[in-house]
């Protein structure tokens, strides 16, 4: 079967997208492993299905299905739907304002600046919830370490270090898959650099160590303003690049998203 995809990145948070009508009717799970795959497929942190809405449907302009890398279904990724988003930009299906219907509900973005296939987008990530308060203590094989959980519609867990000089990707995999996330969670290590920035390293839920997470660090700002660590707006340093994110009853993430190819994969 041939699968047709358009290659996308979110601030080096790489996504391929696909049509629903022209993706697999079944075994979506190993489609999305093998078009994901580094070195056998295309390479990508996740695969995105991208539908319209069915006919009268007035409440978004297109829906999509996340799975990560390892074909795990995932609820939402901010970098992902900014990326659908400039998709539907791209094929007219949307101009300044972009409603997308996601596993968290519909987001809505919009279209600050375009330049060829280069886009930047202002999503609402909504309000992010706090459901087991300040701080919970997880013991790990390191030792036991306090964490911030925080629901910004997927699950995130954010761990405070004073430095990244130690093994983040191990300790990341590690709280990925610990017993007090029964269905995993995303995790983000942040380091206060300033009153308005934090530098932040993340290992995704399905998809390991990525270059910047949208709903990461939204989950990393949330916690560290509620925690009083820094002040809205706040600069998200990631390993790719910055994004920006401000806080007016809920958190708003500016990013790029960058259309960079296509073709169709061979499953």
């Amino acid at each position: 079967m041939r699968i047709p995809f358009t290659k996308t990145h979110g601030a080096g948070n790489d996504f391929l997208l696909t049509w629903l009508n022209e993706a697999p009717r079944e075994n979506l799970t190993e489609a999305a492993k093998g078009i994901c795959n580094r070195r056998t497929g295309i390479g990508a942190d996740g695969w995105i299905l991208i539908s319209q809405p069915p006919a009268g449907e007035v409440g978004y302009d297109g829906a999509i299905q996340l799975f990560n890398s390892d074909g795990s279904p995932a609820e939402l990724s901010g970098n992902g739907t900014r990326c659908a988003a400039a998709f539907l930009v791209d094929v007219g299906m949307a101009w300044d304002t972009v409603r997308i219907q996601t596993g968290a509900g519909v987001k809505n973005l919009k279209l600050l600046e375009r330049s060829g296939l280069s886009f930047v987008l202002e999503m609402n990530m909504g309000k992010p919830q706090f459901p087991e308060g300040d701080a919970v203590t997880l013991n790990l094989l390191s030792g036991p370490r306090p964490v911030i959980i925080v629901d910004v519609g997927n699950p995130q867990c954010v761990v405070e270090v004073a430095d990244f000089d130690f093994d983040w990707r191990g300790v990341g995999a590690e709280i990925e898959r610990h017993p007090h996330f029964p269905k995993r969670t995303n995790v983000s290590f942040i380091r206060t650099v300033d009153a308005h920035t934090l530098e932040v390293r993340f290992y995704e839920r399905g998809a390991g160590e990525t270059l910047s997470s949208g709903t990461g660090s939204t989950g990393a700002a949330a916690a560290a303003l509620h925690l009083g660590r820094v002040s809205s707006p706040v600069t998200v340093l990631t390993p790719a690049g910055p994004l920006q994110l401000r806080s007016e009853g809920g958190v708003y993430l500016v990013g790029p998203a960058q259309i960079i190819g296509g073709g169709e994969f061979y499953l």
